[in-house]
């Protein structure tokens, strides 16, 4: 035990001895700090106050701490606010107090577990008076989601504590004290690396190789998460790229995952993320998933968590429409069969010849490859993926099975059994076989993954690997999505959020307050920038986080609408076009049953370019029918036709649509500004022509080729209002620009927007097929009438001449349906015909029918359940 010398007290008295005393002391002190047994005990830290959280440098400049007594309650929770309101409800609780720049916590002082984290807001203010925090020497400090009461020894400690939070805080954390522009809770954050996807290809293999570099944490929040989907396609390399494997090695590596999924009202929605949950809480403790809301206790039956993001150690963050869930993988080409390079002939030859060898081979019943799906360790997604369909009536002799193969001692990579493997080389290994290549570009969607929700909403999702509907009669329906992805304070700023909805529902539900769940904490962004890595091919830009989120979503005290906002003002400031891809277009309000306002502000927006005789363009690409199982031979379903409604209400029909608001003040002028349309393609399979329309499930739009708005939030009530649906969105701004051509002069184009723009144009017009379509002008008659409305017009009178396909407009009532049922196309009276035909189709691009079933009330009929459910649902 080291000592400190003693003087007498004159010494204390001379300043000559000041200096030399504070060195003894500070040797002292030092010395003592070098014994573990000193250097951890509580009583030590106390006196100088330092704590485990004092000089983690990821979380900023030391801050203030020390002991102090905090009373119960305060939070802004639904249900929960009749605890600690009144005087015999709260208790007060010994905590060790920790204040850093941008949050504050309180730890328990025997074990050090951090017991609740309050993030710094703009509602964030500190009182002193008795009045205020009911109590001597009282603090108050008020946030967005708590009034937290602190008591002191004193009046002077009480000071001493309210000033010097308030001042820490002010020095420190200043931007999170301030209001942002459009609402939001992030400021706007300049040179930030920002990287665009079209489609879910190449964003999935750029989340699989982050999730790679993760060193610290993983934060992922879905609507839907499917464990066994593949982030990288075709599969060449076993299991490494499936997404529950990605995250059990990381795990593995000592990598914390915390997972939030969209906990669904199970009669309406088959998404079921209780296997999802249970399945990844299986494949190791360092992975942590929570799921809310709970119905009953929040009393939220109608909303949803719909945001869709991934965070690798709060430094990189993905935010768009893509959820890591079956369906969503897709490349520009969109796809429409995937019966891989074995074809049923083959196959069924297969099936013949091996037949008999099988018979007398192995057993099926003792054939480890035959045990439960996707669970055994001998089953494989290829395997599983072999056409013994569940349900769907097909003979067992007339499909094709790997296990087959696999008896035969030919080895494919795509096997469970590889879950725990790393070893590339033996994953790499061909499979030459007699019906050719069965590795790579054999199955592109396995199992579940192939899907058409439209034909069949999914079933039994327990079993990963088993197909749900006939690969070989039934197309599946292509997904266009767009996301993207941010660096550095932006990153940051995702992160808070997620930690922000993750540390309310652990006080939420009680079943997550054990220390098993922890509660997590916001980087500083004085480190941000310290990027250990960074995706590839990315832009620098400026960038702000925006979201919608309530007192149910994230426990705030005022819900935040900012996406909603930044949409209005960007389309009202925006001065050539907007260009819109969104899986819905539910607005126009009438604040009776629609509210959000953006299909005001682009009817206000053409209305003044038209008076000032400007060109200005508007471009709305939507699904040709919502995504409801329904069969549109018959009408579609009520849930289908709801959702129909409304978006018609808001494009042509009635007072409030944008055409009728616009025919008032120019007739059929309206043409010249704004055009509504869909994307659909064709294929062959099994030797008939088929065709489906390409689901757009993105949600986008971009202004003048410099400013993108991509997240998660369709364009109606539920994602826009801030009260219902949660949703997360970026605004992206460049600061780079590169020369382009707007409206037939040279114009100075961000880059960012510029190249997403772009990329969408070529792949929905087919210019990547044919180069001599022109998109670099988006405004100029040339490109609106001749390329746009033109390829938009001629693909939608081809493919109704081939297919006779639905929607359309020569469909205008259930009675021309009929009708227009009992007609043939050109695919059944004149195959090669429709060949011909169909080689004149460029792209994707179809026109919107507009008067499809214009004669019918598309509201659910009185009596059905879908009527009886509030309207709210479906806006």
């Amino acid at each position: 035990m080291p000592n400190l010398p003693r003087a007498g007290p004159d010494q204390l008295a001379r300043d000559e001895q000041v200096s030399s005393r504070r060195r003894q002391l500070e040797d002292y002190l030092n010395k003592l700090l070098r014994m573990p047994i000193y250097r951890k005990y509580h009583t030590t830290m106390e006196f100088i106050d330092v704590s485990q959280m004092s000089f983690i440098h990821d979380l900023g400049p030391k801050g203030l701490e020390g002991m102090i007594y905090k009373r119960s309650g305060g939070h802004r929770i639904p249900g929960m606010n009749c605890c600690g309101r009144s005087k015999v409800c709260y208790h007060w609780s010994k905590r060790w107090l920790v204040v850093k720049d941008s949050f504050l916590l309180y730890m328990k002082p025997d074990t050090g577990a951090i017991s609740f984290v309050l993030l710094v807001d703009k509602e964030f203010t500190i009182k002193m008076d008795s009045k205020d925090t009911d109590t001597r020497h009282g603090v108050r400090i008020n946030s967005l989601s708590r009034t937290l009461i602190l008591k002191c020894i004193s009046y002077r400690h009480a000071r001493w504590w309210g000033q010097s939070i308030e001042n820490f805080v002010r020095k420190h954390g200043k931007a999170f004290l301030r209001d942002h522009r459009f609402g939001s809770f992030a400021p706007e954050e300049e040179n930030i690396l920002a990287k665009w996807y079209v489609n879910g290809k190449t964003y999935m293999e750029d989340v699989a190789d982050a999730l790679e570099e993760a060193r610290e944490e993983i934060f992922i929040t879905d609507w839907w998460l499917s464990p066994e989907i593949f982030l990288k396609r075709p599969v060449v390399e076993g299991n490494r790229w499936r997404l529950d494997c990605i995250l059990k090695r990381k795990a593995h590596q000592g990598v914390r995952i915390f997972v939030m999924l969209y906990k669904e009202v199970e009669l309406a929605l088959g998404i079921n993320s209780e296997y999802s949950k249970r399945t990844l809480m299986h494949l190791h403790p360092n992975i942590k998933v929570m799921r809310h809301p709970d119905h009953v206790s929040s009393s939220v039956y109608l909303w949803a968590h719909h945001e869709k993001i991934v965070v690798i150690d709060q430094s990189v963050a993905f935010v768009g429409g893509i959820d890591l869930a079956y369906g969503r993988w897709d490349d520009r080409e969109h796809r429409l069969t995937d019966v891989g390079s074995v074809t049923r002939a083959v196959a069924m030859a297969m099936e013949e010849k091996s037949g008999k060898k099988q018979l007398d081979h192995n057993d099926s019943s003792t054939d480890p490859t035959n045990q439960s799906n996707g669970r055994s360790k001998a089953t494989g997604s290829e395997e599983e993926n072999s056409h013994k369909l569940k349900g769907v009536g097909r003979t067992r002799k007339g499909h094709f099975s790997l296990s087959r193969l696999h008896r035969h001692g030919i080895r494919y990579t795509d096997s469970v059994s590889s879950l725990d493997s790393t070893d590339r080389s033996s994953s790499l290994q061909s499979l030459q076989t007699g019906v050719g290549e069965l590795m790579g570009n054999t199955r592109f969607w396995h199992g579940k993954d192939y899907c058409n929700f439209v034909y069949k909403d999914w079933v039994q999702l327990e079993k990963p690997f088993d197909d749900f509907i006939d690969r070989y009669t039934t197309p599946r329906m292509p997904w266009h999505d767009i996301a993207s992805v941010v660096h550095g304070k932006a990153a940051r700023d995702v992160a808070r959020h997620f930690i922000q909805r993750w540390n309310f529902t652990k006080i939420m539900k009680p079943k997550y307050s054990s220390l098993s769940y922890p509660f997590l904490l916001p980087k500083s962004h004085t480190t941000a920038n310290e990027l250990r890595y960074q995706v590839p091919d990315c832009v620098q830009t400026k960038v702000q986080v925006l979201r919608s989120a309530a007192d149910w979503s994230a426990g705030i005290k005022y819900h935040e609408e900012s996406i909603h906002t930044a949409y209005v003002q960007v389309i009202a400031k925006s001065k050539h076009f907007i260009y819109i891809e969104n899986q819905f277009f539910i607005s126009c309000a009438d604040n009776r049953q629609v509210y959000n306002k953006i299909g005001d502000a682009i009817v206000e927006r053409i209305i003044r370019a038209h008076k000032e005789n400007k060109r200005y363009r508007v471009y709305v690409v939507t699904p040709l029918l919502p995504g409801f199982e329904g069969d549109i031979t018959t009408g579609g379903g009520n849930a289908l036709q709801a959702v129909m409604h409304f978006n018609y209400r808001t494009m042509n029909r009635g007072d409030y649509s944008i055409i009728s608001q616009l025919k008032k003040e120019m007739d059929d002028q309206w043409m010249n500004y704004i055009s509504f349309a869909s994307l659909r393609t064709h294929a062959e399979l099994e030797g008939r022509l088929m065709t489906e329309l390409i689901y757009v499930h993105s949600k986008m739009l971009i202004a003048d080729d410099n400013t993108v708005i991509i997240g998660s939030a369709n364009i109606n009530d539920r994602s826009m209002l801030g009260k219902r649906d949660s949703e997360v969105a970026v605004i992206v701004e460049d600061t780079e620009t590169v020369p382009s051509v707007m409206d037939g002069e040279d114009y100075q184009a961000g880059k960012f927007a510029l190249q997403l723009r772009l990329e969408c144009f070529k792949i929905i017009l087919g210019a990547f097929t044919d180069p001599s379509i022109e998109v670099t002008d988006p405004v100029s008659d040339r490109f609106y009438k001749e390329v746009w409305m033109a390829t938009s017009a001629r693909n939608a009178t081809i493919y109704e001449k081939v297919f006779q396909c639905l929607p359309s407009s020569l469909v205008r009532n259930m009675q021309e349906l009929v009708n227009f049922k009992s007609n043939t196309g050109l695919d059944k009276e004149d195959p090669a015909r429709a060949k011909e035909l169909l080689k004149k189709i460029r792209g994707f691009l179809v026109q919107f029918p507009l008067e499809f079933l214009s004669e019918e009330n598309l509201m659910p009929s009185v009596g059905t359940k879908e009527a009886m459910v509030p309207t709210e649902i479906w806006t």
